[in-house]
């Protein structure tokens, strides 16, 4: 399927993977993917999330509100919802962290084992429905007679897939998803024209 992508949007899923890789997270997720298509300026997905007043910054700050927690794996509602019932999750994480160090909450990545004879498949860098949304991209691609997929195709797949943490940060912004989907399919008439 990556044969089809253009270097621009195989550039945003290096982009991707070197979001989560930052963020200390694996896998890459759909808020990964999104962060990556608005990081290239001249993409065409980036453009039309411009034109629709997305903000990286903004979508940022959204994402690490779900995903930093003190790396309890637990959103801000979440929290609110154990401090309600008397239970300061901040605490438990600094107790946790002073006891074991830091970063002793975070999921462990698990050495690959090798077996003799045939490999195995360990999940790979990509969430499943981050997986999902580059199936979709190409599905997207088909639908429009398409024989590349771009930037645009990426973002149409996110806005498919439409519930991973991507979707969401968007629609938490304001953002009505059919018409974000509107406005790529009108920018790629308007570039065909």
């Amino acid at each position: 399927m990556f044969e089809r992508f253009t270097d621009r949007a195989r550039d945003a899923v290096r982009r991707a993977l070197e979001e989560a890789r930052v963020e200390g997270q694996r896998p890459v997720g759909t808020e990964h993917l999104l962060l990556a298509l608005l990081a290239d300026d001249a993409g065409l997905a980036s453009r039309v999330l411009a034109d629709a007043g997305v903000r990286a910054d903004d979508l940022r700050e959204r994402v690490r509100r779900y995903t930093a927690s003190g790396g309890a794996g637990l959103g801000d509602a979440d929290a609110a919802a154990l401090r309600e019932i008397g239970i300061d999750l901040a605490a438990i994480v600094a107790r946790i962290e002073q006891s074991f160090g830091p970063d002793a909450l975070r999921e462990a990545v698990p050495a690959p084992r090798r077996r003799w004879g045939r490999k195995r498949y360990l999940g790979g860098p990509f969430s499943p429905r981050s997986k999902k949304v580059l199936e979709l991209s190409l599905r997207e691609a088909l639908r429009l007679r398409h024989r590349h997929i771009g930037t645009e195709h990426i973002l149409l797949g996110v806005l498919r897939e439409g519930h991973g943490l991507g979707a969401l940060v968007l629609t938490e912004s304001g953002i009505d998803l059919d018409d974000l989907r509107r406005r790529v399919e009108l920018a790629l008439r308007a570039q065909a024209a």
